[in-house]
């Protein structure tokens, strides 16, 4: 089985009709979606549009929650929150509440947004530092939290990485489709930072035995992005998607 990973698309409909198109080259079986959907001042609608004409095995991730599980009093603090909410209208929240957190694809695939018990955690990466570097593995093992399938698939960094254990299990995770930086505050302040403006998927295939990754960088029209984000007073998110780099 050959796998198309995409993860983190964030409303970006430029970059995710740019990615569909460059897997749908590859010959792929399958094509994931690991979460983190339509949270953006992109276009969140014709994100879920696109989505609904293609095939995808789909979970969900930390901000789709945030979407559908917000307060009047988050909504009435947060201008894009507002903006989604009024793009998606009911039928793309009501996909988003049905998502699993996660998917046993079958005995050698495994999909999850974060971790496999949570989705706000970084499964390959620590950020002490204000960036990421890999985990040990001892780290990483723990937080797998048992999970022995042969290959895992992650998103939620937005850092496009392959790592190998020790076990012979491959954890991928394939980088954000739609955002290809970002600062948080959670759990201290850091920054995740591609250096690149291009729409980032992971194709994962088996071959004798041993899992083969390929890491496709995916030019797109991001300046209409861009432009999309500065309408909605988000001249950061614009940034991000212009560079690839933090403020």
């Amino acid at each position: 089985m050959k796998i198309a990973l995409l993860s983190d698309i964030h409303s970006n409909v430029y970059a995710l009709d740019a990615v569909i198109k460059s897997a749908k080259k590859q010959s792929v079986d399958l094509m994931a979606n690991l979460g983190d959907i339509l949270y953006g001042p992109i276009a969140p609608k014709s994100t879920y549009e696109l989505l609904m004409e293609h095939e995808f095995v789909t979970i969900s991730g930390n901000q789709d929650r945030d979407i559908y599980d917000a307060t009047a009093e988050q909504i009435d603090a947060n201008p894009t929150l507002q903006f989604i909410l009024n793009d998606l209208g009911s039928e793309p929240i009501d996909w988003m509440k049905s998502l699993p957190f996660d998917k046993q694809l079958n005995d050698d695939v495994y999909f999850c947004h974060g971790t496999p018990t949570s989705d706000l955690i970084y499964l390959l990466e620590e950020v002490s530092e204000g960036y990421p570097q890999v985990r040990p593995e001892k780290e990483i093992v723990s937080l797998l939290e048992g999970q022995s399938t042969s290959l895992i698939c992650c998103g939620h960094t937005h850092m496009p990485r392959a790592i190998t254990l020790s076990s012979g299990q491959t954890i991928v995770n394939p980088g954000s489709v739609g955002l290809p930086a970002y600062k948080d505050d959670e759990p201290i302040a850091h920054s995740m930072e591609n250096f690149s403006n291009h729409a980032s998927y992971s194709i994962v295939e088996k071959v004798k035995d041993q899992w083969q990754v390929q890491h496709i960088k995916v030019p797109y029209d991001f300046e209409r992005a861009a432009n999309d984000c500065k309408k909605r007073n988000r001249n950061d998110w614009a940034h991000f998607l212009t560079t690839g780099r933090k403020l």
